[in-house]
């Protein structure tokens, strides 16, 4: 395993956030391992990566709390101590006000780990003295007493997060039929049943949305300039704000009737424009790659309606 660029030791009271910080970072892109005996940090680094992980200098985020085996305040002092003659090691404290936390507890009907069979107060304060040498060592003293979930995974994100693969969300952009229906995976969905179609076109109607005679069909369209500006616009709005909020996927897709022409061309034009803009989309065109008879298009007027 390459030794990570970063270690954090996650630690501090329980129900202060820590759980909620080891998630929020393995969602920009932290390795993160929870109750781990330090003991075994160095065999851990000395370990191949798993298939599938991300090559190259990842951080380690290691999660300890009193559950944790051979857990003891000096000893684990110790033990980074030793950690830190090698690697780059933080700490980060978890805190919170006593009488917040238990109002946790009680509100989650939680037990505190501490006061299986007492009153949280009692697991609580022994939690802190316990603790107390590693708050005094912590390089993150983060307290959570008057934070909202969603504003510490925030804070968590602007103080760790770092611009990596890993920290952009995996951006798909699909075309579809809307008779064979949504993509069950569908983010943002656009349909571009407004656009004249070209299945009306004999000469197009073999054609997809890959094809410059039907792209050009398609473009044509009075209404086509001014949506597809206000499309791009838009997403050009909302991608970075998704990345900023740590989501992991998004998928973009654009539907028509039979998924072939419509929907297909400007899936191909929206992908296009967002590479340039630098994000990296997969294209998928789902009806072009299924073995299925093509959906009958009903005429404009005809009742079905254009679809």
């Amino acid at each position: 395993m390459t030794n990570p660029t970063r270690i954090l030791l996650v630690t501090g009271m329980s129900g202060a956030g820590r759980s909620t910080a080891l998630k929020t970072l393995e969602d920009i892109g932290w390795e993160t391992v929870d109750n781990l005996p330090l003991a075994l940090v160095d065999r851990l680094l000395s370990a191949p990566l798993p298939e599938g992980a991300l090559e190259g200098d990842r951080p380690l985020a290691v999660g300890i709390d009193t559950r944790t085996r051979g857990f003891g305040a000096g000893t684990i002092a110790q033990r980074i101590a030793k950690l830190r003659e090698k690697h780059a090691v933080e700490i980060a404290f978890f805190d919170c006000a006593s009488p917040i936390l238990a109002q946790r507890f009680s509100a989650t009907r939680r037990r505190h780990p501490l006061a299986l069979d007492r009153p949280a107060s009692d697991g609580i304060e022994r939690e802190r003295e316990l603790l107390g040498p590693l708050r005094e060592l912590a390089d993150h003293l983060i307290d959570t007493s008057d934070t909202t979930t969603n504003a510490l995974q925030h804070d968590l994100r602007e103080r760790f997060g770092a611009p990596s693969p890993a920290a952009a969300p995996t951006l798909v952009v699909t075309s579809f039929a809307y008779g064979r229906g949504l993509p069950r995976d569908a983010d943002l969905v656009f349909d571009m049943r407004f656009l004249r179609n070209p299945h009306w076109i004999p000469e197009l109607r073999q054609g997809t949305g890959l094809d410059q005679a039907v792209s050009d069909y398609i473009a044509g369209d009075e209404t086509y300039a001014p949506a597809l500006h206000a499309i791009e616009d838009l997403l050009l709005t909302l991608l970075p704000r998704y990345r900023n909020e740590g989501k992991s996927y998004v998928t973009l897709a654009f539907g028509c009737t039979g998924g072939r022409h419509r929907s297909v061309h400007v899936t191909d034009r929206i992908a296009r424009r967002l590479r340039a803009e630098g994000f990296s989309p997969t294209i998928v065109h789902r009806e072009l790659a299924r073995e299925m008879p093509p959906i009958q298009e009903a005429r404009p007027g005809d009742g079905a309606g254009q679809s």
